[in-house]
């Protein structure tokens, strides 16, 4: 990686840092936030939920729109958003307005994952891949790890809204510092496809696509074993995402009984630990595929192991009672869910054209946001039911655990990269040759 590299990662983890530790806030303040609106447990998973009503709409409709302004004010304008969302909730707000801002800020996050591995896999060979997605895909971790502690003190010192101006302050900071680094790098404009030299000026020239050779259209690649693939190993990964971000502050208090300072502590260790474990896994990918191991072994059945390891202790921690035994499989289950959406998400690229990339990732992302649509909710629901709040999170985990073990699986069989190349490459033989037919039939 050259320097020119590192500072694009560098900025783009603190890009995906902030990202989450917006997500984080609402997690970190939701006790305070139940008491000052009166809400119940159901009520607050609602607004958890709500972040992802437009998730997909945003992931979609905005990564269509990035390759025609170039990545440098996709990602800008993108943080923009972001900190005007979160403004209304710097003051004493209502549930309607929380509601709201959470919806307009999912909507303009939904791309942000899509547009970094856009990024990244414009930059780096294959075999460097997974290991720069990996340290991308750190910020998932190291924002909410990072953010715990200074926004719980926040939090407790002042008040929740105090919390939502603090990084609103960070993103207008970044925003300029971005803005000023990436003013003359390459690859940060409008990008145009050939053969060649990057160029300092104008439309940057990328290399040949190494997947050029495969034409058919973006319903073909949806169609294939990998694309669903990736869409369950997603999907079981972010179930993990989006309980964490939402419930696991309220579940160390509230269901294993630990005070706000202490939480404000412990939360942070399955965040610091997933950054270990997103990092081994990218490394331990690339190593794979040095060694000679298949892109299938190297992306799917490795992602399928770490998640399957994260579901099953998931399922264990609400069967044992509260302790260190429980708080280390709690740790443990909630340290693995970034693996899929940085090794698994590198193996897209080994047979997706570059043409197709905003709308294959878009799709993937809309697969995977209902899994924040549900589940936040859903939990919240289950507690309200049950006899005591402890009982109602363990059957609400319990089932959560098991879902993410049958979609690791599942998803793990499906990603097959070699194999969808082979596939696409002969559809495409076959439309070619079909069009040859036709344009000989009309002469």
């Amino acid at each position: 990686m050259s320097p020119k590299d590192w500072w694009i990662i560098g900025l783009l983890l603190a890009f995906f840092t902030l990202n989450f530790a917006d997500k984080a806030a609402i997690g970190l303040a939701a006790p305070d936030i139940e008491h000052d609106l009166g809400l119940t447990a159901g009520e607050y998973g609602l607004v958890s939920s709500s972040f992802f009503w437009l998730f997909a709409v945003g992931a979609v409709f905005l990564a269509l729109v990035f390759r025609r302004i170039g990545w440098r004010w996709s990602a800008g304008l993108l943080m923009i958003a972001w900190v005007a969302s979160m403004a209304p909730l710097t003051v004493p707000t209502t549930l309607t307005v929380l509601i709201a801002s959470r919806v307009v800020l999912g909507f303009f996050e939904g791309p942000a994952h899509a547009l970094c591995q856009a990024v990244v896999a414009d930059r780096f060979p294959s075999q460097q891949r997974a290991f720069a997605g990996a340290v991308v895909n750190a910020g998932s971790s190291l924002g909410p790890l990072a953010a715990a502690p200074l926004l719980t003190w926040v939090i407790v010192t002042w008040t929740w809204h105090a919390a939502f101006a603090v990084l609103v302050a960070f993103g207008a900071v970044w925003v300029v510092i971005w803005l000023l680094v990436t003013r003359r790098e390459p690859g940060m404009g409008p990008q145009r496809i050939a053969t060649g030299q990057t160029v300092q000026d104008g439309p940057e020239v990328l290399p040949a696509d190494p997947n050029g050779d495969i034409d058919v259209p973006l319903s073909s690649l949806l169609r294939t074993g990998s694309f669903w693939g990736l869409a369950l190993l997603s999907f079981a990964g972010y179930l993990i995402s989006s309980l964490k971000v939402s419930w696991l502050p309220s579940f160390l208090h509230d269901g294993m009984g630990y005070s706000r300072g202490t939480v404000g502590v412990l939360v942070t260790v399955p965040y610091g630990l997933a950054i270990v474990v997103l990092l081994t896994a990218g490394l331990l990918s690339g190593r794979m595929l040095r060694a000679g191991r298949s892109a299938r072994a190297a992306r799917g059945f490795l992602t399928m192991g770490f998640l399957c390891f994260a579901g099953l202790a998931m399922v264990a921690f609400t069967q044992v009672p509260p302790g260190g035994l429980q708080l280390g499989l709690v740790v443990a289950a909630f340290s693995i869910n970034s693996v899929a959406f940085s090794v698994a998400f590198a193996g897209a690229a080994d047979f997706l054209p570059r043409r197709h990339r905003p709308g294959f990732f878009g799709c993937i992302i809309a697969a995977y946001s209902v899994a924040g649509i549900v589940a936040p909710w859903l939990l919240g629901v289950v507690v309200d039911a049950a006899d005591t709040v402890s009982q109602g999170y363990a059957d609400g985990f319990l089932v959560v655990g098991i879902t993410i073990c049958v979609c690791a699986v599942v998803g793990g069989l499906l990603l097959n990269p070699a194999r969808s190349r082979e596939v696409l490459l002969a559809e495409t033989e076959r439309r070619r040759a079909a069009a040859s037919a036709s344009a000989g039939a009309a002469l």
